[in-house]
């Protein structure tokens, strides 16, 4: 596709796609409330990223909006760096300029895990660098519905199957915004052929040692069952939904619980062995949290094995999330641990 055609396709707001321009309408309500500070862009070249480059970038013609487009080369495969040159390449023909970020840290297990902290943090110090404060990623429908299944799998209680929120903060200064969580991966995939003629595939994404990608492999089965992708996000919704009450009850019980003090965290033992495994585990999740910063929580069975070794009486010390728990004076006291 020219350079003048694509330009006018988003100039124009995907106004001849009717399926399209409902979708950019949507995009331009869930954002306009940060239309006045500048916005960064998660790119990596795949159908999804690139449909929300073409959202933004029509955004920004009509709302005159600042947006920076960053794309993570993790250096995990022979050719990533290739391919994120691609990805560069095909957007500058479309006057959209993207900055790569080489991750310089080796990735040794729990790749995809690690690979998307990583991510996360890189994206984090360019916000902080260029005074950004909030930050879009383009997952989808189907990821959210991916999401929850991987959870699932995980033995996730009502707050990991909540799956990921339309909201977040990254940190204290940092909204991450993900705008097409309702959105259908073939509109998206529709949205960045008629926007920039292609798209890239990640080869990682059809290896099947990864489980999102075996759970992936499952959503035809599993329309053939019956069972569609519409239904379980109406379950997430309903989730996310009791989530919400739960949590404004459960912030006002760990405000009173959770004693900072510096670098230090104290917990009443007695009050907290009072309280039901759904708030103990928040409490340890938010106990980590206030203490690292961390925008991901410990998986959830982690949590549980720590909350197994705290209720037992020959509970000295343990570690997780990168902090250290002790029992001293009826208390169970919390610090970062030393490297």
């Amino acid at each position: 596709m020219s350079k003048k055609n694509s330009n006018a396709i988003l100039k124009n707001r995907f106004k001849d796609s009717k399926d399209l321009y409902q979708i950019y309408l949507d995009f331009k309500k869930k954002i306009n409330k940060y239309k006045s500070k500048p916005f960064l862009v998660a790119v990596s070249g795949g159908p999804d990223s690139l449909a929300l480059v073409a959202l933004t970038k029509a955004y920004s013609y009509e709302n005159n909006s600042k947006f920076y487009y960053v794309l993570i080369d993790h250096n995990i495969r022979k050719k990533s760096n290739y391919e994120a040159k691609q990805v560069k390449n095909l957007l500058k023909k479309n006057s959209i300029y993207i900055d790569i970020i080489v991750n310089k840290v080796k990735i040794k297990k729990n790749i995809q895990s690690e690979a998307r902290k990583i991510r996360y943090k890189l994206l984090e110090n360019y916000c902080k660098k260029n005074k950004i404060n909030t930050l879009l990623t383009a997952h989808n429908l189907e990821d959210q519905v991916e999401t929850f299944f991987i959870r699932l799998s995980r033995g996730s209680g009502l707050t990991g199957l909540s799956s990921m929120s339309p909201v977040n903060k990254l940190n204290n200064k940092v909204v991450l915004l993900r705008p097409l969580l309702d959105v259908k991966k073939k509109f998206l995939i529709k949205c960045s052929k008629i926007a920039f003629g292609k798209y890239f595939i990640d080869p990682s994404n059809k290896n099947k040692k990864y489980l999102r990608t075996r759970i992936r492999n499952l959503q035809k089965p599993l329309q053939d069952s019956g069972l569609n992708y519409e239904q379980i996000i109406k379950s997430i919704n309903n989730l996310a939904s009791s989530k919400k009450t739960l949590d404004n009850l459960i912030k006002k019980i760990l405000k009173d619980l959770i004693v900072k003090t510096g670098n230090n965290i104290s917990i009443n033992l007695q009050n907290f062995n009072n309280l039901n495994e759904e708030t103990k585990i928040r409490a340890i999740n938010e106990s980590i949290r206030k203490l690292k910063k961390n925008y991901y929580n410990p998986r959830s069975k982690k949590v549980v094995y720590l909350l197994k070794a705290i209720k037992s009486k020959k509970f000295i010390s343990s570690t997780l999330g990168g902090c250290i728990f002790m029992r001293k004076n009826g208390k169970l006291c919390i610090k970062i641990e030393k490297n």
